[in-house]
């Protein structure tokens, strides 16, 4: 599609510099502009690269100005990034209707705006909002649940009685409601414990590929509204999980430990079980918490400890080998003095 610069920053609340009727017909990065495209800087070094590129107009946050480019000044551009790019690059529609190779229970519940695509199974009582889309090879087991809007991309397999939110995303090969890991010791064996909770999503919540999120031993794993999952993440039984976290990549979490709203927990960390994570804490990447984090908190490292610290203690390994070449030349004098006095 093709949109004045004009029309672009009324969209965006911005404001134009420069001539409003340059007509733009896609967004790229300044290294791949071309002719007719928009791009976006937010620091000098990228604007300078912005301003060298081919494309025809920047959209910028701050005083940047520039005598070759039409420039649509935002208050934040990577919010407008965000905001524009569906513009030109619009989601994909999926027809109405439900496959021939798909498998509908009787007393399933499809939605007559639903898309049902190739090779889904849908068990008994099962209910499928307005608009959504399965795309191929999905299972969802009996009593699941999902609002309007959902996208359950190939492959995404809910277990019996999981229940999704409105305009949820999961994506490939992701795993919803698997057991609970739960065992007992009993007479030589570990003998499983039944785990017969659910897990509930809820609205606005993105899981990316090859993640699982458990049932819960006995009542739900909550994932709160707005959380956004990345690939490969395991949530195990009875996680609840507040509104708005952000869990990148390669991240696991032992069983019944709460999180507050607004927690960032970065790649490759490890939260223990049990635990009560407070609201908006971060978690720094490669960490592993065994330990409550308190509202606020910022932890790193392994065990995770609050920011400050670690960082001292990282300096204080940095300088180890220096301080032991020190306390050897003191062992040496000490002894020579010693030797001298006897």
């Amino acid at each position: 599609m093709t949109f004045s610069a004009a029309h672009l920053a009324a969209q965006l609340k911005g404001e134009v510099v420069g001539d409003g009727s340059v007509l733009l017909s896609g967004f790229a990065s300044a290294d791949r502009a071309s002719p007719g495209d928009l791009t976006f800087a937010e620091k000098d070094t990228y604007f300078a690269a912005a301003e060298a590129s081919a494309a025809s107009a920047i959209l910028v946050s701050g005083p940047f100005v520039s005598a070759t480019k039409v420039i649509i000044r935002v208050p934040n551009a990577r919010v407008a990034a965000a905001r524009v790019l569906p513009l030109f690059f619009p989601p994909d529609e999926f027809a109405a209707g439900i496959h021939p190779s798909a498998s509908v229970a009787p007393s399933a519940r499809v939605d007559a705006t639903a898309h049902v695509g190739p090779g889904c199974v849908i068990a008994a009582g099962v209910v499928v909002g307005a608009r959504s889309a399965l795309l191929g090879g999905n299972h969802l087991g009996r009593d699941c649940q999902l609002g309007d809007d959902v996208r359950l991309f190939p492959n995404v397999v809910l277990y019996a009685r999981t229940q999704i939110g409105h305009r949820v995303a999961i994506h490939a090969g992701t795993v919803i409601g698997s057991d609970g890991y739960g065992y007992v010791f009993d007479q030589g064996r570990h003998a499983k414990i039944l785990q017969v909770g659910n897990v509930i999503i809820q609205d606005d919540v993105e899981i990316g590929a090859n993640s699982a999120v458990d049932r819960a031993a006995l009542g739900s794993t909550v994932i709160g509204a707005g959380t956004k999952i990345d690939n490969l993440v395991h949530v195990a039984h009875n996680v609840v999980f507040g509104r708005h976290c952000l869990i990148m990549g390669q991240c696991g979490f032992a069983g019944s430990t709460h999180f507050g709203d607004y927690c960032v927990i970065a790649s490759q960390s490890g939260v223990a079980g049990h635990l009560k994570i407070g609201h908006q804490v971060t978690v720094g990447g490669k960490s592993g918490v065994t330990r409550d984090v308190a509202d606020k908190e910022t932890v790193l490292g392994y065990p995770a400890v609050p920011d400050k610290q670690a960082k001292r203690q990282w300096i204080g390994l940095q300088k180890l080998p220096e301080m032991i070449v020190r306390m050897r030349e003191l062992e040496k004098q000490i002894a020579e003095l010693t030797a001298r006095l006897v």
